[in-house]
């Protein structure tokens, strides 16, 4: 074995129920380099990974770090012997301190016996001092937004000092600048010789941060080679098979009347403060603005997810006071979390129970019991539809890829053929030929009249699909732009108004 390669995995395959989620898969990692690891959704990066961190046994194949072969059994023995892995979705101990998580299961003590609570304090404050992260060590992880909480697990990987740190879809939740400061992070480990694999849909990214890319298709090896030679072109052709020339569908849609009214929208526990703004039929309308902004509290606060201080929303001229997520579907609203795992996905239910879990009035028989032939209809266009990949309807939702579990959520709030369809982060840790198949659907409804609130964090995405951008800022409405005219530039400026 070449004395420069870190980690070498040959021939690994892993096949689950009904499915072959890795063929004879191989990858080399060097020490000091950054690998990505590219492929469409439910393509075997993340099943790849979790055979070398431990959470799954592989069927055959070998694993190598630094020249030893090794075959973890749990994640602990992974981490006990210098390999990270920093999730897409966070599993964190909420109710406890930010310093609880990171040192869970390895607390320093005072004679066996005691945790070291200074100890653990001062260790985790060298943690953070050196990787430029500004969080209090004592602060309760549930109070934290979501971007902090990707930083604390970062850090986390970090003070194990792994060899070898898998880094998936870590920028999925956070914001422009706090991108850099990860960028900043990985090439401070990667000069100290320290293997990355790095998995992300965004093309921008991979072709900045890596040095090496790997792309995998269908659960096997397609092809690697240095980054420079990769254009985003020849990256997207090997993802999913096929040319992929725009990155957004035509727009299409005619903005008709108003339909939906906000006025004076505060919230009772968050930040949110006097929003006001209009949304019309057949129109697509962005918000953007940084991280605790309040854009999703706005989408909450319509949707009832949150508590109400004061406001009234209208739809065609109606009222609708929206106190419950029940009330606001029979009212004609839908919302699309942002945790997915956290409140998008019932984990333990198959694919078929969570996409008709929000639309069980129209199936059932006699206002008694609940069609089984009508169910696996709406299942099979949803899964049709969005082009879900999973072996059945029966599988569990959980088995599913992250971007998989996505196309069923979004599916699910198609079949209430909502009015106003609210987007929070609607193509998270998608591929790049899911998220167009998603735009058009989001461009469909808009077609049909529908109304479609969407917060995105990526602004290419929100120029790209939106009619109108409002601009989020401290909890308030800093400004509007048309996205056919606006600028980058204008709407960070209008994003900084009142942080």
């Amino acid at each position: 074995m070449a004395e420069d390669i870190l980690l070498r995995m040959t021939d690994i395959t892993k096949t689950f129920p009904g499915v072959k989620a890795l063929d004879q898969v191989s990858l080399d990692v060097e020490a000091g380099t950054v690998h990505a690891l590219m492929g469409e959704n439910g393509a075997g990066k993340s099943t790849l990974m979790k055979c070398l961190f431990g959470i799954y046994s592989k069927d055959s194949g070998h694993i190598y770090l630094e020249g030893r072969e090794v075959d973890f059994k749990s994640s602990k023995e992974a981490l006990q012997n210098g390999v990270a892995m920093v999730h897409q979705e966070l599993n964190q101990a909420l109710k406890r301190s930010v310093m609880d998580n990171i040192w869970l299961g390895r607390y320093p003590t005072i004679g066996g016996v005691m945790v070291d609570e200074k100890k653990m304090y001062d260790d985790t404050k060298a943690v953070f001092e050196e990787l430029g992260v500004n969080v209090d060590p004592r602060r309760i992880m549930s109070t934290m937004p979501v971007s902090q909480r990707q930083m604390v697990e970062i850090a986390k990987a970090v003070s194990y000092h792994s060899k070898v740190i898998v880094f998936d879809e870590p920028t999925s939740s956070l914001t422009e600048q706090e991108v850099e400061h990860l960028f900043r992070i990985i090439n401070m480990l990667r000069d100290r010789g320290v293997g990355i694999i790095y998995i992300s849909h965004k093309m921008a990214e991979i072709k900045r941060i890596s040095d090496t890319i790997t792309v995998m298709r269908d659960g096997m090896h397609v092809v690697t080679k240095p980054a420079a030679e990769l254009e985003m072109a020849d990256i997207i052709r090997y993802m999913v098979g096929r040319e992929l020339t725009n990155q957004f569908p035509p727009k299409t849609n005619t903005v008709g009347e108003v339909s939906l009214e906000v006025e004076n929208l505060s919230a009772q526990y968050s930040l949110l403060k006097d929003v006001s703004f209009q949304a019309h039929k057949g129109e697509i309308l962005g918000l953007a603005g940084l991280d605790g902004s309040g854009r999703t509290e706005t989408l909450e606060n319509i949707f009832g997810n949150a508590t109400r201080k004061s406001g009234t929303i209208k739809l065609n001229g109606k009222v609708c006071r929206n106190r419950t997520p029940r009330e606001s579907i029979k009212n004609g609203f839908s919302l699309l979390t942002e945790e997915r795992r956290a409140t998008g996905i019932f984990a333990i239910e198959n694919i078929r129970d969570n996409t008709v879990i929000s639309s069980l009035k129209k199936h059932l028989k006699a206002g008694v019991w609940l069609s089984e032939k009508t169910m696996r209809k709406d299942t099979q266009w949803s899964i049709d539809a969005m082009r879900t990949k999973t072996p059945s309807q029966e599988t569990k939702i959980r088995s599913l890829s992250g971007g998989n579990q996505q196309k069923v959520i979004i599916g699910r709030w198609l079949l209430t053929d909502p009015e106003v369809l609210l987007l929070d982060e609607p193509t998270r840790g998608i591929d790049v030929g899911a998220k167009y198949e998603i735009y058009q659907l989001i461009l469909d409804l808009a077609n049909r009249g529908k109304t479609v609130l969407v917060v995105s964090s990526e602004m290419p995405e929100l120029l790209g699909i939106c009619d109108r951008i409002l601009v989020m800022s401290g909890g308030r409405l800093a400004g509007e732009v048309d996205a056919r005219t606006t600028t980058q530039e204008e709407i960070m400026t209008l994003a900084a108004k009142y942080v």
